[in-house]
């Protein structure tokens, strides 16, 4: 399914996490909000761009990154059938474009990405 709405940097990283690494963060990672989960692209990427990285720790397969002034996020699962990228468009709010499979979509209703009014919008299109 097609994505294209306005998120926070906060609900991305959440999602990111919610999909590859939440069984296994470390919980002081966890709580860092600048601490952001990237993986290498044979396994899905998750790439995080920003001003200022720090690598803090690697869990396999994932290497867990403090940022500051994130500019974009691309994030692809590791079946390819979720593509998605957050670009910064003011302080800590993005505009996340792309493609989500079904498991990604109830990732993005999890971390409050989409919330009803994703729904309305969908079943208006189907009419």
């Amino acid at each position: 399914m097609k994505i294209d709405v306005l998120c926070k940097l906060a609900e991305f990283r959440r999602f990111m996490i919610i999909s590859t690494c939440q069984s296994f963060i470390p919980l002081d990672l966890l709580r860092d909000e600048m601490v952001f989960p990237e993986r290498q692209s044979t396994l899905g990427t998750m790439y995080v761009e920003a001003e200022d990285k720090v690598t803090l720790k690697r869990v396999e397969p994932i290497t867990f990154v403090r940022v500051s002034e994130v500019l974009g996020i691309i994030y692809t699962s590791k079946s390819g059938r979720t593509q998605l990228k957050w670009r910064n468009v003011r302080e800590d709010v993005g505009r996340l474009t792309g493609d989500a499979s079904t498991h990604s979509l109830v990732n993005l209703f999890t971390s409050q990405i989409l919330d009803e009014s994703f729904v309305a919008k969908v079943k208006e299109g189907a009419r």
